[in-house]
């Protein structure tokens, strides 16, 4: 199985439930440089939605959201996993935790059409290293 496992950071930012309120934050972040890996956006009660950053680099996000005043909450752990899309490919990565007794509190994937595939893994703060560990990073 061919896939690339790391550690990476997430931010929250909680905006008004409107259109065009992802617009203004994402394309803020794009002029001021943030590269960001993934994005989730989730309701969260009737007028905000949570959206869910994961920059390419954790101290240029804190350094621009410092700079801009953006109201962000992190950063946060996570996991990402890239790699090639193959029956059984996440199941795989779920028996290493289920061996190390973590649980994945949460996650969020995608596969594109030439393949590949990416997977956001949300553990527990107090299981984070053990999951690291079960998954030799």
């Amino acid at each position: 199985m061919s896939h690339v496992i790391r550690r990476v950071d997430y931010f929250y930012a909680t905006v008004k439930d409107q259109p065009g309120e992802a617009y203004k934050l994402l394309s803020q972040l794009a002029d001021l440089g943030v590269s960001l890996l993934a994005i989730t956006a989730i309701p969260v009660g009737p007028v905000r939605t949570q959206l869910t950053l994961f920059p390419s680099d954790t101290r240029k996000m804190e350094a621009v959201a410092k700079e801009a005043k953006l109201q962000l909450d992190g950063p946060h752990p996570a996991l990402l996993v890239q790699g090639d899309d193959e029956l059984g490919a996440l199941a795989a990565i779920h028996e290493r935790l289920f061996d190390a007794g973590v649980n994945v509190a949460a996650s969020s994937g995608v596969v594109t059409k030439n393949g590949s595939y990416g997977y956001v893994l949300y553990v527990r703060p107090e299981d984070f290293e053990r999951a690291a560990e079960a998954l030799e990073l």
